[in-house]
């Protein structure tokens, strides 16, 4: 998922996976599973970032390849 940041101010999206620090306006890609992960579910409650479209298989697929070599999966 393509998510973004909808405040005016920055966000912090602190997940068990990884953090995503998001400046008013960024935009970041999630997975699947990082969706389900309460820190994320918690600011996408109170509408702190929001999504924006699902991901493309090839994002998913880059994204999962990045975080493995960052060793954040």
């Amino acid at each position: 998922m393509l998510i973004k940041n909808t405040n005016a101010t920055s966000v912090e999206v602190v997940m068990q996976t990884r953090t995503i620090s998001l400046a008013p306006g960024d935009e970041a890609l999630v997975t699947a599973e990082e969706v389900q992960d309460s820190g994320l579910r918690d600011h996408l409650q109170v509408r702190g970032v929001s999504i924006v479209r699902p991901s493309t298989e090839e994002e998913e697929t880059e994204l999962k390849q990045a975080l493995a070599a960052a060793g954040e999966v």
